[in-house]
């Protein structure tokens, strides 16, 4: 059975009658619910829903206890490593945090500010990093993109969440490479938890893109598509176009963790640094790859549309032929002046045989040289 999550504590300021507002456990798998921690916000009611879990040579110690005492717990065991996961959070739920490990003014302000791009910078006392998730929606189109930030210091990982992320499924992750894990780059191990989930996510992204683009391309040619080729052509480039600007930067996210400089990577873990930026190169071609298919669809599509149009124009230009000649013979013979079989039956006989005769030719020599 789940258990369920305890109460928060009151602040010292709040009176025994006030009602105490209940954490919310981070988005994930409801089957494996981890227990959240209290906030770590000083706001009534807590503004910030926090995971915490303790760490010591890849063995889970303790877990949902209050983002305040990860000092006191990192103190009391020197070998120990804290995680701390915050849901959308404001300045002021990072500040126990900047003055705990000393995260940088800036990289909290990147950290609590939306839409900031992939990136890597290096302050004195820590990593910053920014990617996005991505994940496929329920839709027929479309992906939910969900931007995390990392702090990264010798002895914690404080990761920032702003949109929804299967954070139970990290965890899962990291759960099970505790064999790679040694005294010095337990850290490192949990960062290549989070990456290997985030470029997992691009390529079964871009998975479902091209099956997208599959289905597309069987349709091309068929007589009743049943959908607007064009439009989705387009709606399949925006998609691949918005996550191309995702996935693009995640080389060089990887590249600059992994330099020497950083301390993060250790030779061992190297390799396997090295396996999520080949995959992350490998998803960049395979988007680049999708990119020229639908692009490909959309040029063939105006093809087929200009052929078709080709067609028709033939056909209408070959009865017009065929519709010429009797409107020819039958003006003739609506001259106002006497002609052979004038007033007579004959003459309507030998006027019929006439259309029938020269529009027959026209359309056999017409459907011999395929214009019909």
């Amino acid at each position: 059975m789940t258990e369920q999550p305890k109460t928060p504590p009151r602040s010292d300021d709040q009176s025994a009658d006030a009602p105490v507002a209940q954490p919310v456990t981070a988005a994930g798998d409801p089957q494996t619910p981890g227990p959240p921690a209290p906030s770590v916000s000083s706001a009534f009611p807590p503004q910030c829903a926090t995971r915490t879990r303790l760490y010591r040579a890849g063995e889970l110690l303790e877990e949902g206890f209050p983002a305040g005492q990860m000092s006191e717990r990192l103190a009391a065991d020197p070998a120990a490593v804290v995680w701390l996961d915050l849901y959308d959070p404001t300045e002021d739920d990072l500040a126990i945090v900047t003055q705990e490990f000393g995260l940088h003014a800036l990289a909290v302000e990147d950290a609590v500010s939306p839409h900031q791009r992939p990136k890597v910078d290096r302050y004195r006392t820590h990593l910053f990093a920014n990617l996005y998730a991505v994940s496929a929606t329920g839709d027929s189109r479309g992906l939910a993109t969900g931007e995390i930030s990392m702090f990264i210091t010798p002895r914690a990982l404080i990761t920032v969440r702003k949109n929804n992320f299967d954070i139970d499924a990290l965890i899962a992750r990291w759960d099970l490479n505790t064999g790679l894990v040694t005294a010095q780059n337990e850290i490192s191990i949990l960062v290549y938890g989070l990456l290997d989930a985030v470029v997992d996510g691009h390529y079964e992204a871009v998975e479902r893109l091209d099956d997208a683009i599959d289905e597309l391309q069987t349709r091309l040619f068929q007589a009743r598509a049943g959908i607007d080729i064009r439009r989705r052509a387009y709606e399949l480039g925006a998609d691949l176009a918005a996550l191309r600007r995702i996935v693009a930067p995640m080389q060089d996210v990887v590249s600059r963790l992994m330099r020497t400089d950083s301390h993060l990577v250790d030779d061992e873990l190297s390799l396997y640094y090295q396996d999520i930026h080949d995959h992350a190169l490998h998803t960049s071609e395979t988007i680049a790859a999708a990119s020229d298919r639908v692009d490909r669809i959309a040029a063939t599509q105006l093809n087929e549309q200009s052929a078709q149009l080709n067609e028709i124009t033939k056909k209408l230009a070959a009865w017009a032929a065929i519709i010429a000649v009797p409107t020819a013979v039958t003006g003739f013979y609506g001259q106002n002046v006497p002609y052979p079989g004038f007033g007579h039956h004959a003459g309507f006989v030998t006027s019929t045989v006439v259309i029938v005769t020269l529009a027959g030719g026209i359309y056999a020599y017409l459907r011999r040289n395929n214009w019909l």
